[in-house]
């Protein structure tokens, strides 16, 4: 259930008349006790099924509509819950696209498989009018690679929002708590856009679990989109049930695709971003939420990554470094994800790049909204196995597995 706004007729046509909400309102008013309390079972009958607490989300809207009730007093429980359903609507979030997968281990490990591990899996969900939102799936991947992902729920569910001023001066914005019901299953959540900056969709969150002296959060960046434009932003939590949404300031920021690495290096936090649209930076921040400068540590090389590379994700740790996935476009728009190895000390200088793509879309997998397109936001690492997610053609999601020992040798100093 989504929050339903009718259009509006220009006001200077006539100033004096009152909003179509407001017309609505009169309408449901005018029914009598008995035929209102009809309407309302009809509606309980056709939508209760669907969702949880229906008839507490009607009275939430409600609340929401008081400017609408202005005019009205004394109208009873069964009056307000019909008007909450004239403004709400079912909003199919993943309609269009689940794509542009990332995964990261799961804070809850009870019930893995033997010698496995249990995942969350976050994705970018595309309905109605293009917004995309933010989902997630869990699964586990066995001890010899095969990897499930669980059934999801049939409900889906929004948090309770707080909207707050973060930040001080240089850095101001609106923080947003949310917190989701902790029984559901955490395939019912959902993250939709809430303020200006991200209104017409959270897109590309790239999830990290971040270790800072033995405590450990998840953060993950996204490109926040207006609508007119794009920016950085950060959105953090330890349990996937309470989250923060927070704004980033600085050069780096104000462009996609940033990534965290899962640990402090040299004392300070580092971020893989893509100032300029072609080539990957590496940035240090004091305090995570201010981004500037940065040093270019990659630059287009090979025939599949002439047009820009990007990163695939936040930095995974090896022995032998840090393995950073990177995708590349390439002649006709192909996008097709490479890898490269970074200094686990000096992450500036680079060891190895694969000379070509690891994962590239094939002829059962080039067709789709995007066509020609194979892109990850975050694999993971278990044993001596790299976990890849990847989304098809920004239509559909798919998992592939390395072993990093052929990882390794398919990448060239």
């Amino acid at each position: 259930m989504r929050p339903f706004k009718p259009a509006t007729e220009p006001r200077d046509l006539n100033p004096t008349d009152k909003s179509r909400a407001n017309h609505i309102v009169d309408r449901v008013l005018a029914l009598s006790i008995e035929d209102a309390a009809a309407q309302l079972a009809d509606v309980l009958e056709n939508f209760q099924g669907r969702h949880r607490n229906l008839l507490a989300q009607f009275e939430a809207r409600a609340c929401e509509m008081e400017d609408a009730f202005a005019d009205h007093a004394g109208f009873s429980l069964i009056q307000r819950q019909l008007i909450g359903a004239y403004f709400l609507h079912e909003y199919s979030f993943e309609a269009a696209a689940l794509f542009n997968p990332s995964i990261v281990a799961h804070p809850d490990q009870s019930g893995a498989p033997e010698g496995g591990l249990r995942f969350i899996l976050s994705l970018r969900a595309v309905g109605e009018g293009h917004v995309s939102s933010l989902t997630f799936r869990t699964g586990s991947i066995a001890a010899n690679g095969d990897v499930i992902v669980d059934p999801t729920s049939r409900i889906a569910t929004t948090p309770s929002i707080q909207i707050r001023r973060f930040g001080s001066a240089g850095n101001e914005g609106n923080e947003v708590a949310l917190t989701f019901p902790p029984s559901g299953d955490i395939s019912e959540r959902v993250i939709f856009p809430i303020t200006k900056t991200h209104w017409h969709g959270i897109e590309d969150a790239r999830f990290v679990a971040f270790n800072d002296g033995g405590e450990r959060t998840y953060y993950a960046t996204y490109t926040a989109y207006s609508g007119d434009a794009i920016r950085s932003e950060l959105m953090e939590t330890t349990d996937f049930v309470n989250f923060r949404l927070l704004p980033l300031s600085g050069t780096a920021a104000q462009n996609k695709g940033m990534a965290l690495f899962p640990r402090k290096i040299n004392g300070k936090f580092a971020m893989i971003a893509r100032q300029d649209n072609e080539n990957l930076y590496l940035v240090y921040s004091d305090d995570l939420y201010s981004w500037s400068g940065g040093t270019a540590i990659l630059k287009p090389e090979f025939p599949w990554e002439f047009v820009q590379i990007g990163n695939c994700g936040s930095p995974i740790e090896l022995d032998e470094g840090w393995l950073l996935l990177t995708h590349g476009v390439g002649p006709v728009r192909k996008y097709s994800i490479g890898a490269v190895l970074l200094d686990k000390n000096d992450p500036s200088k680079v060891l190895a790049r694969s000379r070509a793509p690891l994962v590239r879309p094939d002829l059962s997998e080039r067709e789709g909204y995007v066509p020609n397109v194979v892109y990850t936001c975050g694999a993971l690492r278990h044993n001596g196995r790299i976990l890849l997610p990847y989304a098809v053609s920004d239509t559909f999601s798919n998992f592939a597995t390395l072993k990093i020992s052929a990882l390794m040798q398919a990448m060239t100093g």
